[in-house]
């Protein structure tokens, strides 16, 4: 009986993978069918004349809390877009607590003196967190749209012209997304697998989410609201640690529409190191099955359309993949050691046929969002790192996932950032920020060695068709454990 329930439950892990696993090819299969379309109803021309009276009032929101390597550049590169500094107010919600302060308002000081409209306001305490400096913010805005970006953003100039004509020319439309592109990529292994695992989210999946009128999100940062449309659906809350996410869905289910322009790119800083990854996945993880958790009900009595209610349920609790590959992982020996049926080899077949699926679905987004960028082929080398690193976090995120479902509760943790890029690799780093993972580490490696072990059994065992997935799973804990692990040790000294 145990080792039934133990391969049942094996079973049912791989099943859950590969469903997910087949909604990246459902969702490239969008991209491609509806791609002509181009969403030409958020195609409009730019708003007529030059006469500032013309057009709208935008106030831009910069959330910031102990940033002092990025302060500085976000805030001077919104600054230099082009937009009447008549019409556009810069809002620096500035949280910090270190020397973030005096930089923030020495910029703001020498802006103000070329005539820009720059207000710094500060919170007596974090209550909300990013959430909670929003709303406060938009209490005294003088901008009936609201662009939001995050400190390691850098927006170009034209920003504010290419994403204003959407929102003057649908007055349904909530919010349009700008598609993220990379400041960092080639800083490092884990950089380079970041942002193809980030191209293939924003060009494929909310492209096809937008153009398909699925429930899509706003990323939290390089979009344009309506103030109207966030007053409508209740405002930013602060009760699930992607209030993002909560805001975007919330507005759509007041009737509102999302949209996505994925030609206009923002460049931003990737983590450069594990630890801060692990944060940033972990926020967003707990973040999405809390939001699933908290709206997913309401999604299902609304009059969406069946397919756009399958994707929302699959959009909002996607990192649960990372429990189920955790259970795997632990799963595969024992099922080895107590499984005495002889398995049919078209049984076996169809398994390991559903086991491919699963591990090729998400290879088949990025594919596709490197062919559809004009990237180049050759990024695609790191896809092996992305496969590895998106394992090696499961357990880490398995932790996410629980906490949501338990309602843990866990404050806002930053993401540090360096303030380097490609072409400033020696740029000087005011402070040092970090993350803190003294134990996790450990069971990563712990885990890594234990599908080690596991491998070993397999290939003993005459099983090789299972040996390249332990494989990847044995090089993801192993790989993500030990790097994090040895920035912890040098952090320490």
């Amino acid at each position: 009986m145990i080792a039934n329930i133990l391969f049942s439950t094996y079973v049912f892990c791989i099943l859950t993978l590969f469903i997910y696993g087949v909604n990246c090819y459902y969702m490239v299969w969008r991209f491609w069918k509806t791609r002509e379309r181009a969403c030409a109803r958020i195609q409009q021309p730019q708003p007529a004349g030059s006469d500032p009276a013309l057009l709208p009032h935008v106030t831009t929101q910069i959330p910031l809390y102990n940033e002092a390597n990025v302060a500085e550049r976000v805030i001077r590169a919104v600054a230099s877009i082009d937009y009447p500094a008549s019409r556009h107010e810069i809002q620096i919600l500035d949280d910090s607590t270190d020397e973030t302060r005096p930089i923030v308002d020495a910029v703001a000081a020498s802006l103000r003196l070329t005539g820009k409209d720059v207000q710094v306001l500060r919170r007596e305490n974090r209550r909300g967190f990013k959430a909670g400096a929003l709303a406060e913010g938009l209490q005294s805005c003088k901008g009936k749209l609201v662009a939001i970006f995050d400190s390691d953003f850098v927006p170009h100039q034209d920003y504010l012209k290419r994403m204003v004509p959407p929102l003057l020319a649908d007055d349904k439309l909530a919010f349009v997304q700008a598609r993220w592109g990379h400041l960092n990529a080639g800083h490092s292994l884990l950089t380079q697998a970041q942002s193809i695992g980030i191209d293939g989210h924003f060009m494929i999946e909310q492209s096809a989410r937008a153009r398909s009128d699925f429930f899509m999100n706003f990323n939290g940062t390089a979009g344009l609201w309506r103030k109207a449309a966030i007053e409508d659906a209740g405002g930013w809350q602060a009760d699930t640690l992607t209030e993002d996410m909560d805001l975007s869905y919330r507005c759509q289910l007041a009737g509102w529409r999302a949209g996505f322009l994925a030609d206009v790119v923002v460049p931003a800083e990737l983590p450069q190191s594990y630890t801060a990854f692990k944060s940033q996945q972990f926020r967003w993880a707990k973040g999405s099955i809390q939001t699933a958790i908290k709206l997913y009900p309401r999604v299902l009595r609304s009059q969406a359309r069946w397919m756009a209610k399958i994707q929302a349920f699959l959009h909002l609790t996607h990192y649960s993949i990372h429990p189920v590959m955790a259970f795997l992982s632990v799963l595969t020996l024992p099922v080895l050691l107590t499984l005495d049926m002889q398995i049919p080899w078209q049984l076996m077949v169809v398994f390991m046929l559903c086991i491919l699926v699963a591990v090729c679905g998400p290879s088949s987004l990025y594919l596709t969002s490197q062919i559809a960028t004009k990237a180049g082929l050759k990024k695609l080398l790191f896809l092996p790192v992305l496969m590895c690193i998106g394992i090696g976090i499961a357990l880490s995120n398995t932790r996410a996932v629980f906490e949501a479902v338990f309602n843990i509760k866990s404050g806002f943790v930053r993401t540090p950032k360096s303030g380097n890029s490609d072409t400033t690799k020696t740029a000087r780093q005011y402070f040092s920020y970090r993350v803190n993972a003294p134990v996790f580490p450990v069971f990563e490696i712990m885990l890594g060695l234990y599908c080690t072990v596991s491998l070993i059994a397999y290939i003993e065992a005459k099983h090789y068709m299972v040996g390249p997935f332990l494989l990847i799973y044995a090089c993801g804990f192993l790989l993500v454990g030990f790097s994090s692990l040895k920035e912890g040790f040098e952090k320490s000294q």
